[in-house]
């Protein structure tokens, strides 16, 4: 809504997600109106005939708008941190949002909407179904805790409530596939 209410509008979200793109990647795909998708394991070109300042200004001579998704963790290499990790111990990233707000209105006319949620979890009330898989999950956790677990995270797995061990589910980072099916399929709806 945002970048069609104005002529040559560009709305930018960033997302969050650190070093992974999971988020953008499946919030671009469940919107459906997303044109670009910029995540950290897909390196991108901002200008040249084949950069994303290109393909936006060709997007906006095709339809008059544009809607981006940046991850948070994307184009970590045109901008500059300032270093060291935070309380957490994860990286101190740079602000990719702004840094690609500026060049997208220093490399064409546009009106550029910039838009950074950060790390709001929802702007509207739960659905139903939001309800009844939150309480399930809230259910199966205080279950583990009376069987005597710890360590242990609630998932649905084929409709199914499980206790999933942290240890596990932490001991590798998950990055998007360039090469997998979901990006593809993020590809080709964008």
């Amino acid at each position: 809504t945002e970048a069609k209410s104005s002529l040559n509008g560009v709305g930018v979200v960033k997302l969050m997600g650190r070093q992974s793109g999971f988020i953008a990647m499946n919030a671009s795909l469940a919107n459906g109106d997303v044109d670009v998708c910029l995540i950290p394991e897909v390196d991108f070109a901002m200008e040249g005939s084949s950069g994303v300042a290109q393909h936006i200004k060709n997007l906006l001579a095709l339809q008059g708008h544009a809607v981006v998704v940046l991850a948070e963790g994307a184009g970590q290499e045109y901008v500059t941190s300032s270093g060291g990790t935070d309380k957490g111990g994860n990286p101190i990233l740079g602000d990719i949002g702004k840094w690609f707000v500026k060049r997208l209105k220093a490399e064409m006319s546009c009106d550029v909407k910039y838009i950074d949620p950060t790390y709001m979890v929802r702007g509207i009330t739960a659905n139903a179904h939001d309800s009844t898989y939150c309480t399930g999950l809230g259910e199966n956790g205080v279950r583990g805790s009376f069987a005597g677990y710890t360590c242990i995270s609630i998932g649905m797995v084929n409709t199914h409530a499980v206790f999933l061990p942290i240890p596990r589910l932490i001991e590798r980072e998950r990055l998007v596939d360039p090469d997998g099916r979901m990006w593809h399929r993020l590809l080709t709806s964008t």
